[in-house]
C-alpha cells in the first residue's frame, strides 16, 4: 500500500471539510450552473464522489487514516441520536395511515428484496453472490440495507456490525449511490406528474394540502434562532448519549460473549452493535421528553453534519473503479430495488395513496433524510418537511430493519 500525500489527519479533516463546505456552497446557489448541476447530481453523492477522487489520486486514504474510526465511534452515534430525537410518534400519526403504509411498505421491500434478490441470483449465478469471511457479498449488502432503509449513519454502522472489508465496502457504496440516485431521477420524473397519475389511479390528494399545512405550522412554532447555551445543549446530549451507550455497550458485549457465545453470529456480542443500538433508542427515548424541542434550534441539522463528516470519511474508502470491477452487484441491486418499487406500487394501488405518498414513502426509506426533503419538495416547495419527518422514522428503525434484513442474507447466502 503506498502512502497518500497528506497523513496528517489534522490536514485530512482540513481537506475533506473544504470539500463538504465547497459541495454546500454550490449546492445552495440561488442561481446559475451550480443550481442547475445539483438539480440533476444529488449533492450526497457528491459527498461521497470527491473525497473518493482525492483517494484515487493518491492524495489521502482511507485506509491510512484514523478519521473513519473517530467519525464512526464518536460522530455517528451522536448523529443518530441527534436524527432521532425529532422523531414526533403523534405527528407521524396525524400524517395519516395511508402516508404511514407506504413508508413502513417500502421498508419491507429494502428489507425482503435484499434476501430475494441474492437468493434469485444464487440460483442463475451463484459465484455473484458468495465469498467468505469479510469478503462475502452478503455482508457487502448489509451496507446497502443500511443505507436503504436508514441512511448513511445505518450504512456505516452495518460495516461494522457486520464486519464488512473494506475493499467489500468501496464496491457496496458505488452500488448504493448509483442504483438509489437512478431511482431518485424516476421519482423527480413522475413528480411533475403527480396530478395524471393521481387521476388514473382514482387517489385523493386532498389529504396532502391539510398535511402540508399542518406540518408548515408545527416547524414554525418550535422554531428560533439558537444561540450559544442552544448548540451547546444539542451536543451535550448528543455526546453525552453516546458515552453512555458506549459506557452500556462496554459491560453489555462481554456479558453477552461470556453467557451466550453462539450469538455471536448475530452480532450480539458486538459491541459497536450495541453502541448503535443504544444510541438509538436513547435518541427515540429522548424524543417523548422536553428535550424533543431542540430540533428548534437545530438538533438534526447538527446531526447531519456529524454525518457529512462520516460520508466524507466513507467517500475516502470508495474506489470509483470499483463500478467497473463487478458490475454483477448492480445488476443484483437492480433486482433488489426492483422488488421494493413493485411492492410500493401495488400496495400503494391497492390503497389508492397519492403518488406523493408512494415517492417520499420509499424516498424515505431509500435516500434518507439528504434526499427524502429532495423528492416531496419536488411536489410542493412547502412539503419537505414531510420528507425530513418520513426520513427521521428511517434513521429510528434503519438500525433495527438493516440488522434484520442481514440475518435474513446470511440464511439465503450460498
Amino acid at each position: 500500500m503506498s502512502q497518500p500525500v497528506f497523513t496528517n489527519d489534522a490536514v485530512v479533516l482540513g481537506i475533506l471539510m473544504v470539500v463538504l463546505g465547497f459541495v454546500f456552497w454550490g449546492a445552495n446557489r440561488p442561481s446559475g450552473f451550480w443550481k442547475r448541476f445539483y438539480a440533476i447530481v444529488p449533492s450526497i453523492l457528491v459527498c461521497y464522489f470527491l473525497p473518493s477522487l482525492l483517494a484515487t489520486a493518491g492524495l489521502i486514504s482511507g485506509d491510512v487514516s484514523n478519521l473513519y474510526f473517530v467519525a464512526s465511534r464518536y460522530l455517528l452515534p451522536a448523529s443518530l441520536v441527534l436524527l432521532t430525537l425529532s422523531v414526533d410518534f403523534p405527528g407521524l400519526r396525524r400524517l395519516g395511515v395511508k402516508s404511514l403504509v407506504m413508508f413502513f411498505t417500502g421498508t419491507v421491500g429494502i428489507v425482503l428484496g435484499g434476501p430475494i434478490a441474492i437468493l434469485a441470483t444464487s440460483v442463475v449465478a451463484p459465484d455473484l453472490v458468495g465469498g467468505a469471511g469479510p469478503d462475502a457479498v452478503w455482508r457487502g449488502f448489509t451496507t446497502v440495507a443500511g443505507s436503504w432503509i436508514g441512511g448513511g449513519a445505518n450504512q456505516a454502522a452495518m460495516k461494522e456490525v457486520f464486519e464488512v472489508s473494506d475493499q467489500l465496502f468501496s464496491k457496496m457504496v458505488a452500488v448504493d449511490v448509483i442504483i438509489a440516485n437512478l431511482w431518485m431521477a424516476v421519482l423527480l420524473f413522475l413528480a411533475g406528474r403527480s396530478d395524471a397519475v393521481d387521476r388514473r389511479t382514482g387517489a385523493d390528494a386532498s389529504a396532502i394540502h391539510e398535511l402540508r399545512d399542518r406540518v408548515a405550522a408545527y416547524q414554525a412554532s418550535i422554531a428560533r434562532i439558537p444561540n450559544l447555551g442552544d448548540t451547546m445543549a444539542i451536543l451535550a446530549v448528543g455526546f453525552g448519549a453516546t458515552a453512555v451507550a458506549h459506557a452500556l455497550a462496554d459491560w453489555l458485549a462481554p456479558a453477552i460473549q461470556q453467557a451466550a457465545p453462539a450469538l455471536e453470529r448475530y452480532s450480539l456480542t458486538s459491541g459497536f452493535f450495541w453502541i448503535v443500538v443504544l444510541a438509538t433508542t436513547l435518541g427515540l427515548a429522548l424524543s417523548l421528553t422536553p428535550m424533543r424541542r431542540l430540533e428548534g434550534v437545530g438538533a438534526s441539522r447538527i446531526g447531519s453534519v456529524l454525518l457529512y463528516v462520516l460520508v466524507a470519511t466513507i467517500g475516502m474508502k470508495m474506489n470509483i473503479l470499483a463500478v467497473f470491477e463487478n458490475p454483477g452487484l448492480f445488476v443484483v441491486a437492480a433486482l433488489w430495488m426492483l422488488v421494493h418499487v413493485t411492492l410500493l406500487l401495488l400496495v400503494g394501488r391497492l390503497i389508492r395513496a397519492p403518488l406523493f405518498f408512494v415517492a417520499v414513502g420509499s424516498q424515505a426509506n431509500v435516500g434518507g433524510a439528504a434526499s427524502a426533503p429532495i423528492v416531496a419538495s419536488a411536489f410542493h416547495p412547502a412539503l419537505a418537511p414531510v420528507g425530513v419527518l418520513l426520513a427521521v422514522l428511517g434513521y429510528a428503525i434503519g438500525t433495527y430493519g438493516a440488522w434484520l434484513c442481514g440475518q435474513l442474507m446470511r440464511i439465503v447466502a450460498p
